[in-house]
Parts: C-alpha cells; sequence; structure tokens
C-alpha cells in the first residue's frame, strides 16, 4: 500500500482542485452503479474545500453524503460536525444530495451503533470517496490512540461499522466508522494543510505501530492520496 502525496502551492490551489477531483469521483460513480457515496470529515480544514465542492454541477441528488466521525453533541454546539457539513456543503448545487447524520437522540453513543449500522445499509458502498483528515496525535476519524476502544475501532475483525468512543485527550463522547468500514473505500483522500501536519505525518510514516497512531492503520492497509497545501 502507498502513501501518494499531491502538493499545491496555497490552500486556494488545493481547494479547487480537490473538489473538481471529488466531483469527477462521483460522476464516475454515479454513472456506473446509479448513485455514489462520498464521506467526509469535519473540523477546520476542510470547510472551504466543501464550498468549492458544493458548486460542482454533478447530479447530486444521486449522491448520498455521510460523516466519518461525529462528536456526540447537538446541531446547535459549535462542535457539531453536521453542522459545518450542512453549513458549508450541503448548500448550492449539492443541496439535493441525500445526507445521513450520525448524531442521534441517545444521550450515550454506545446505544445508538446499532442504529446508525442499519443506517449505513441504506448508502452505496464500497464509498466511492473518503476523505480523511488528522490529528496532532495521528488519530483519524474518532479512532483516538488515547481511548480504550482504540484496539476494537482498529480491529479489521470488528462486526460492527461504528464504535462509541471516549478519547481521554479530547472533549465529547464520539461516533466512529471503524477501520474495517473507512478501508471499504473506492479512493480515500487525507486532507491536510500547514507544516505542523506534514510534520505529525512524517513522523507517523516513521514506524508502523498503528495504536501509537492510528492514521498508520489506514495508511499500511490501502493507498492514500495526501492533500496537502502550506
Amino acid at each position: 500500500m502507498a502513501l501518494i502525496e499531491t502538493n499545491f502551492d496555497s490552500v486556494e490551489a488545493l481547494n479547487k482542485a480537490f473538489s473538481k477531483d471529488v466531483a469527477q469521483r462521483l460522476s464516475q460513480g454515479i454513472q456506473q452503479n446509479g448513485r455514489a457515496s462520498l464521506v467526509v470529515s469535519g473540523g477546520r480544514t476542510p470547510a472551504a474545500m466543501f464550498n468549492q465542492l458544493s458548486k460542482q454541477p454533478i447530479d447530486w441528488q444521486n449522491v448520498d453524503i455521510t460523516l466519518a466521525d461525529e462528536r456526540w453533541v447537538d446541531q446547535d454546539d459549535a462542535a457539531s460536525n453536521e453542522a459545518m457539513v450542512k453549513r458549508e456543503l450541503l448548500i448550492n448545487e449539492a443541496n439535493r444530495a441525500n445526507f445521513y447524520g450520525l448524531k442521534t437522540s441517545a444521550s450515550d453513543a454506545n446505544n445508538a451503533v446499532e442504529e446508525l449500522n442499519q443506517q449505513l445499509e441504506k448508502m452505496r458502498t464500497p464509498f466511492d470517496v473518503l476523505i480523511l483528515g488528522m490529528g496532532e496525535d495521528g488519530h483519524t476519524a474518532s479512532l483516538f490512540p488515547c481511548s480504550e476502544q482504540i484496539k476494537q475501532g482498529l480491529d479489521t475483525q470488528e462486526p460492527s461499522d461504528y464504535i462509541a468512543v471516549t478519547p481521554t485527550t479530547a472533549p465529547n463522547q464520539r461516533m466512529s466508522l471503524t477501520l474495517k468500514r473507512l478501508l471499504q473505500s473506492k479512493k480515500v483522500f487525507l486532507h491536510l494543510t500547514g507544516e505542523a501536519k506534514k510534520a505529525v505525518l512524517s513522523e507517523a510514516l516513521k514506524n508502523d505501530d498503528p495504536l501509537e497512531m492510528p492514521i498508520r492503520a489506514v495508511i499500511n492497509q490501502t493507498d492514500v492520496e495526501l492533500m496537502w497545501a502550506p
């Protein structure tokens, strides 16, 4: 498996090229299968790219979108990934896409796992496009190295598509796709900006222990294309 590096001179150039690439892959998925699926990550990094993607003239009504992970907070909370996606991506042309959120009415994320497993059956899999981010501790999705659930989340024999995670170095309980399900993607992107994140990735590539830096589990088991700008 390999990490393919695609570097850009600016975030603006990255967002323009990245949004067109994702749109093209979704269009191909629609042409081949009638529907296409896109899995995105939250945080600050993808917001501007999402805005660019939302303007791409593709058949959005046949695109299903969901999140790789979610903080277990309501949509009116600033930490909600769903709120960011609805604000930045599900607008313009992309307002016709079908979105599957992860936050349910359950007070504890553990009690929502089975419901979300069933919800995922409505989406086309393997995912056409998966866009991951990475934290400064090497976590991706909400597979945190500090959590008690990390071994379960990285177990490729884990039967569940989702896992409830309680990180000890970050706020909020989380819901995350398991590594097994993340790997079931036709195209995996790692979207990073800034020298600090590039340095974290360089550190991750020096060793193989996924429990120390979970991003390694993805890179070591499938082809990943890094989309990076300073």
